[in-house]
């Protein structure tokens, strides 16, 4: 007779897959993921086909996750600096909140493992947020002649820089929140 799968065991084995990738890269053993989620490691091969998928399966969980959070109060409404500060402070807290999922969400965005599909997916989740870029441009709020790639990419350095600061001082986290925004905003507005 076949097992029935469980919703609380999938999440335990994914946020332990968060934790272990987190600390030990796309090379954290399996072995390691079950111990932590309190299951077989032959249980994660219920849940998941192959480690393959867990991971995809992972970055996706680290989106939806991410994605939860902005949406939050999220001012659809509001002008384009205000939506774009709405986003980062939700990254913000995200990050604080997330750490290891946060770390392992970086690691698997630059791993070959997750699949061009995962990829897709993990992007079309954001919905409104993902075009604030191209509203952005195309209304002249945002610097024009930069790839859209590249002012993530300041964003994304800028955010983790801020998380790092945000950790070690949190007397002084609402000051880094705000300076890491504005220094964001220099580099990505257009005024």
């Amino acid at each position: 007779m076949a097992r029935l799968k469980s919703e609380e065991k999938r999440t335990a084995i994914l946020a332990a897959a968060a934790q272990a990738v987190a600390e030990r890269g796309m090379g954290a053993p399996t072995a390691l993921i079950a111990k932590r989620a309190g299951v077989a490691e032959g249980s994660i091969f219920t849940y998941f086909a192959d480690k393959d998928i867990l991971l995809n399966e992972l970055y996706l969980s680290a989106k939806n996750s991410l994605r939860d959070t902005m949406y939050e109060g999220y001012p659809s409404r509001a002008p384009i600096e205000e939506r774009f500060e709405h986003v980062w402070n939700r990254y913000l807290d995200w990050g604080m909140a997330e750490p290891a999922l946060r770390v392992a969400m970086s690691q698997l965005t630059v791993s070959e493992r997750i699949t061009a599909a995962t990829r897709v997916e993990g992007e079309r989740v954001f919905g409104d947020i993902a075009g604030l870029f191209d509203e952005g441009m195309a209304s002249g709020v945002l610097r024009h002649g930069q790839p859209i790639g590249f002012m993530a990419g300041i964003i994304t350095a800028v955010a983790e820089t801020t998380l790092q600061f945000m950790a070690k001082n949190t007397a002084e986290a609402s000051d880094y929140r705000r300076a890491g925004f504005e220094a964001i905003w220099r580099a990505i507005g257009s005024a």
